[in-house]
């Protein structure tokens, strides 16, 4: 399975305004509501051409998909030294709350994008939705380096597993006011805890592992 890129490079060069944009259009949805934001306005606000804001965002849809590459950047992002030692549940963990502390301070305006990507009929947008939560979960797996290899029995569970962990926490984090998203984090552990235990039952790395072990 191929990775897709996060971002492309040479658009950045071309538009060195990309994150002032996102965060302009994010700003304007806390006062009116992301399906209120217009590009036009954004560009106003900025002070910008709307030729430049077109060099990178045919329409809001965009900018959406932008504001969410956050959170693939923050899951990949810099790790501690020791981070490899860490029990893969722990790794998950820390890769998956990355994810949505980066969106936060912003959980409302997040949950407009995501709803109006999901409108029914707009397939243009709902469609490769589905196929971003597919990256997104393969970026996790990435992310957390989790060692079973693409297309095998092992990473075909961790990635339906990781699906249903990424959607049930999403549920809980749409509704978290607590403090620090105690309420999430809390969600993530105990879930991961628990399905801990079942996945050391397949087949993959883990048993290999055993395996080798058992023959020095």
């Amino acid at each position: 399975m191929t990775m897709i890129a996060i971002q492309d490079a040479s658009r950045s060069e071309v538009s060195p305004f990309v994150d002032r944009i996102v965060d302009e259009a994010v700003r304007q949805a806390e006062t009116h509501g992301w399906r209120g934001v217009r590009l036009s306005e954004v560009a106003r606000s900025l002070e910008l051409p709307m030729s430049v804001v077109l060099e990178r965002f045919r329409d809001m849809d965009d900018v959406a998909n932008a504001w969410f590459q956050r959170g693939w950047r923050a899951m990949l992002a810099t790790k501690p030294d020791t981070f490899d030692d860490w029990p893969e549940r722990v790794r998950i963990e820390h890769c998956l709350q990355a994810w949505f502390d980066t969106y936060a301070a912003h959980r409302r305006v997040t949950l407009q994008m995501l709803r109006t990507k999901a409108h029914l009929p707009h397939p243009h947008t709902w469609v490769p939705m589905v196929f971003d939560l597919s990256r997104t979960v393969q970026w996790l797996r990435e992310a957390a380096r989790l060692e079973a290899r693409y297309g095998t029995r092992r990473a075909q569970v961790e990635e339906v597993a990781l699906t249903s962990l990424f959607l049930a926490a999403l549920a809980v984090w749409s509704s978290d006011t607590s403090e620090g998203q105690r309420r999430t984090r809390r969600f993530i552990e105990k879930r991961l805890k628990h399905g801990e235990s079942w996945m050391k039952w397949v087949p993959g790395v883990a048993h290999r592992r055993h395996h080798a072990e058992a023959q020095l």
